[in-house]
């Protein structure tokens, strides 16, 4: 990751107030996908992440975390309270989930004829999810199908042979599924070791379209309360995380109304 002195001051500020949200360089779906097609175009590379409380919980303890997020070529907002933040500092910006930009963004690899590849989850989940990925999309070639072993290290050597797997057979765009800080810290090195594909953060995207994890109903999603399906289906593991989200939420809503009034 090469970031200079000054931008890594500028980003340092960026994650503890309310700046943090010029992280979302990506503001609408639209413009999301015309400047991936672009990158396509131009044989390009990019990074995608998406943003949400938790990361930003994440990157205030993880120097190393924060510098990943930073070298990312495209952010969006993935969960409601960044959209609603946003808003009230005076930004409007739409809402991304990583797990909703895999089907759109398979529709237009299979468009663009961009092979795919995936990386993540469990050898059964990576083979159905691609099995109805190219179902689904007519003429979409999913190239590479990697499950690493459970405690991946993304700085470790294993992955420059993923890595290297992935830019020898050709994909283009390659889906990362094994959840925050692993996933966007193995973009970037992925941008440097594969720099010819693009990496799209998704967490748990594929058990979703694989059936091995159910997702909140599109209703709960509508009314903003997917995090409340989740927490009430994995409550000893997000209890916690869902609770550091909410201790920040009142002082980054503070600073977003100051933000918008100080402008």
């Amino acid at each position: 990751m090469f970031v200079n002195s000054e931008t890594d001051i500028a980003t340092q500020q960026t994650a503890q107030g309310p700046e943090f949200l010029s992280l979302v360089s990506q503001p609408t779906k639209a413009g999301l996908f015309e400047s991936i097609v672009s990158c396509w175009d131009k044989g390009q590379g990019f990074t995608l992440a998406t943003l949400n409380l938790d990361h930003i919980v994440k990157m205030r303890q993880m120097p190393e975390f924060h510098s990943a997020y930073i070298a990312h070529t495209h952010v969006v907002a993935d969960g409601n309270p960044i959209v609603w933040l946003s808003r009230l500092a005076g930004r409007s910006i739409e809402l991304m989930p990583g797990s909703d930009l895999i089907a759109p963004l398979a529709r237009l690899a299979a468009e663009h004829d961009i092979s795919v590849a995936l990386l993540g989850a469990t050898q059964d989940t990576l083979d159905r999810a691609a099995d109805l990925l190219e179902k689904d999309n007519p003429g979409l070639r999913v190239v590479t199908k990697i499950a690493p072993p459970f405690g991946l290290d993304p700085d470790g050597p294993e992955v420059a042979t993923y890595l290297e797997t992935i830019h020898t057979e050709g994909a283009r765009l390659c889906f990362l599924a094994l959840g925050a800080p692993k996933q966007e810290m193995l973009a970037v090195r992925g941008a440097q070791l594969a720099p010819a594909c693009g990496f799209v953060s998704i967490g748990a995207g594929l058990d979703f379209i694989a059936g091995s994890q159910t997702r909140a109903p599109s209703w709960v999603r509508k009314l903003a309360l997917e995090w409340v399906w989740r927490m009430v289906s994995h409550p000893v593991r997000l209890a916690t995380r869902y609770g550091r989200c909410l201790v920040i939420l009142p002082k980054l809503s503070w600073q977003a109304l100051w933000a918008r009034f100080t402008r």
